[in-house]
């Protein structure tokens, strides 16, 4: 039996509920935790206060992935695809710094994997990719009713709306990639 490499990716594409549902159907995906990320606020944030925009931290997803069955290559690529990267601090109606298009690397070749990532994608866009690239820092794990939102509240209508779409787009575009 083959040791699993695992990995952690942690990635801001707009709002987290959307982000987690995409990565928790990708094959090598062991676990996708929503939290909060690249803040400067002391203490541990709430939703509401990363809300207010004041505490400077993004929605985002921690991902553990198995390297023996997915990249963080393909990790990045599937994120490129799956929300708007040419948006500033906004995906569709969500609008906020908190909602910023963010990539937090945890060592130096996951830097340069998404710099080449971000080359690679930027001919895909119109506009001009202000996805945000920084060094990890450190990730707050957000409240219990956020973990497997889409999961848990599909007939809600943000759920609908907004991230039925999102998978479906998703699932067409990595069918290759689903578990």
């Amino acid at each position: 039996m083959t040791t699993k490499n695992l990995q952690l990716a942690t990635l801001g594409g707009g709002c987290f509920w959307c982000t987690e549902a995409v990565f928790i159907e990708v094959k090598g995906v062991e676990k996708v935790v929503s939290g909060y990320s690249g803040g400067n606020a002391p203490g541990r944030p709430t939703y509401r206060e990363v809300c207010s925009g004041l505490t400077g931290h993004a929605e985002v997803v921690q991902i553990t992935f198995d390297a023996n069955i997915i990249s963080y290559y393909d990790i990045l690529s599937i994120f490129m695809t799956t929300h708007d990267p040419t948006t500033l601090n906004r995906q569709g109606a969500d609008r906020g710094t908190q909602y910023r298009s963010v990539i937090y690397y945890h060592n130096e070749a996951q830097k340069e994997i998404a710099e080449v990532v971000f080359k690679e994608m930027a001919s895909y866009y119109e506009n001009p990719i202000v996805t945000e690239i920084s060094s990890f820092s450190i990730f707050y794990e957000a409240e219990k009713e956020h973990q497997d939102y889409y999961k848990n509240n599909q007939e809600q209508g943000y759920c609908s709306f907004v991230i039925t779409p999102k998978l479906a787009k998703f699932r067409k575009l990595h069918a290759k990639k689903l578990k």
